[in-house]
């Protein structure tokens, strides 16, 4: 699988990873204008570690939900074109305005990804929704903000088990989660993202035809 333009695999201290250009975020090793992607630290970074075929391939405009202090987003930015990160909590949100300030094409939105009416007048339409949001029905989150997605777009989603229920066996709590996503997309690729995500499913999909 190839890797986005503006995505390239380094060294950092003898190790080879992946890694934008930008500015540091959040304490990575950084080599000259390349930071390290730490995939331990990113659940998207991991699907592009484990060679999932996410589609990207740099430029795109992006929807990303679940943006927290700013870890992941701000690489996705580094490469992407317009990146719309929605953050429900302000003080992540606070860390995330910092990462933005030097990203032109950045646009916190301190929002809830449940609630997509109360950004909808803000975000345009988009090749790529990102979504890692540490809750409850998350397949609804992703088909709520279906509604941004162009109809060649992708989904790119990080399913946390114990966020949906902490009592089940993750495995089954995917097929509960793909079960319902299917209803508005195309599941295209799912990978378990261990060894650097625990209880966490990687998901590639598209809208349905309408």
């Amino acid at each position: 699988m190839s890797l986005p333009d503006g995505v390239d695999r380094r060294e950092f201290g003898g190790e080879a990873s992946l890694a934008t250009r930008g500015d540091p975020v959040y304490g990575e090793a950084t080599d000259g204008e390349w930071r390290r992607w730490n995939p331990h630290r990113s659940k998207l970074g991991a699907m592009l570690e484990l060679g999932m075929d996410t589609g990207l391939a740099g430029g795109e405009t992006v929807l990303y939900l679940g943006a927290a202090a700013g870890t992941t987003v701000s690489h996705v930015a580094d490469f992407a074109g317009p990146t719309y990160a929605v953050e429900f909590a302000p003080r992540p949100a606070s860390d995330l305005l910092d990462a933005a300030e030097p990203r032109e094409n950045l646009f916190p939105l301190l929002k809830d990804a449940r609630e997509p009416e109360t950004y909808a007048h803000i975000v345009e339409p988009v090749d790529v929704v990102v979504q890692d949001v540490a809750t409850r029905g998350q397949a609804l989150v992703a088909r709520r903000n279906g509604l941004f997605l162009e109809g060649d777009g992708r989904l790119l989603l990080a399913i946390k088990a114990r966020s949906e229920d902490v009592t089940r066996e993750p495995g089954d709590v995917f097929d509960d989660v793909l079960d319902e996503l299917r209803e508005d997309y195309e599941v295209l690729e799912t990978e378990r993202l261990s060894p650097f995500h625990e209880d966490h499913l990687g998901v590639v999909a598209r809208p349905k035809p309408e």
